[in-house]
């Protein structure tokens, strides 16, 4: 009897214990199930922030090379200014700055009866001599009626008008040269010189000073059918 109880002692100390354990093992495993989705809560913060940093520092590299390309794009190597500066001494560009505009008209004269008519009114000879007195002063570009003068422009008779780059003009003619205004000026009013010569025939030649005119660029055909660029002779 005494060792029967004994026994149900023993048992029951041993469910009280398994008892104990059970239920301290189901705490533990409760709290486990409990804390698991906070601490994941706290690893995906964690690298939310990385994210975040990592995305912050990738859209300022997109910012750097984006503003490098552009910088890149805008700049001019040596190969461009070479370019542009060819293109600025063709013609090809439209020009502004100082200088003189030129109106010369026919005169309004009446030849005498054993006079030629001719003298009276402008001639190609009469527009290049003005032309060339402007280029020899330093004028920087040229311009006849809106006509950009290069070195292949041409200005030639053509009836009771003349042709310029192909284009007939009438006068009166103007004439845009971009320089010094009053080098320009003084080399065309130079005693003996090409206004003193229109004038005898009644040929008005105004002048005007400005400090700003422009130039437009050449709009003729300006490329080669028979010239090529030569080899340089061989020292």
């Amino acid at each position: 009897m005494t060792s029967f109880r004994k026994g149900h002692i023993s048992i029951a100390l041993v469910c009280m214990i398994l008892g104990f354990m059970l239920s301290y093992q189901y705490r533990i495993a409760s709290e486990q199930k409990n804390s698991l989705p906070r601490q994941r809560v706290e690893e995906l913060a964690a690298r939310l922030v990385d994210v975040e940093r990592e995305r912050d520092t990738l859209k300022e590299e997109v910012s750097r090379l984006t503003l490098e390309a552009a910088e890149n794009e805008t700049a001019e190597t040596p190969r461009d200014i070479a370019l542009e500066e060819l293109r600025l001494r063709s013609g090809l560009v439209p020009l502004e700055g100082p200088g003189v505009i030129v109106t010369i008209d026919d005169s309004k004269k009446k030849a005498k009866v054993d006079e030629n008519e001719n003298l009276y009114v402008i001639h190609d000879d009469d527009l290049l001599r003005v032309i060339n007195e402007l280029r020899a002063s330093g004028a920087e570009a040229i311009s006849l009626n809106g006509q950009r003068l290069i070195g292949t422009s041409e200005i030639r008779c053509a009836g009771p008008t003349l042709s310029v780059n192909n284009v007939r003009s009438a006068p009166p003619y103007e004439i845009s040269a971009i320089g010094d205004p009053k080098t320009l000026e003084q080399a065309l009013k130079m005693r003996g010189g090409v206004a003193d010569t229109l004038s005898v025939w009644g040929i008005t030649l105004d002048i005007q000073k400005t400090d700003s005119i422009k130039v437009p660029a050449y709009k003729g055909n300006a490329s080669y059918q028979f010239a090529r660029a030569a080899e340089e002779a061989q020292q």
